[in-house]
């Protein structure tokens, strides 16, 4: 799995002009479900996720963890994508979406998440706040 985590001060989702998802404060999780991934993946990831400490304490220092602010987690079967070859990303190491929806609702599950529409076509907008932009692998 892989894991796009921005710091925002607000983010939302709409599919279809429709908002279906938005927090504030919190953080925009765009996640990437390889073939290889399982369960034990998304949940190991999901606690990484909310364990991290991006932000600021009294100090001003990157040292507190997630607490009560909030999660948005998208669908991103693009995080898989290599444009190593050519100028076209090929997608096969991305998880087929029967092998990737079970495992994204587990993450979002577990990380207490509110979520994106799996596989739609959605428009994601987000304030980053730092900014601060981390890459988790499992």
């Amino acid at each position: 799995m892989r894991a796009l985590v921005q710091r925002v001060s607000r983010a939302g989702v709409r599919v279809d002009g429709n908002v279906v998802a938005e927090i504030g404060p919190g953080l925009l999780v765009l996640l990437g479900v390889s073939r290889d991934d399982g369960e034990a993946d998304a949940e190991r990831l999901a606690a990484k996720v909310r364990a991290l400490r991006v932000f600021a304490d009294a100090d001003g220092n990157m040292n507190e963890a997630l607490d009560e602010r909030e999660i948005l987690c998208v669908s991103q079967f693009t995080l898989y994508g290599d444009a190593r070859r050519g100028n076209r990303p090929s997608f096969v190491a991305a998880a087929p979406s029967e092998t990737a929806q079970p495992l994204y609702e587990r993450f979002c599950e577990r990380a207490g998440a509110k979520r994106g529409v799996f596989g739609a076509d959605m428009q994601v907008e987000l304030v980053n706040d730092g900014p601060v932009t981390l890459l988790l692998e499992t």
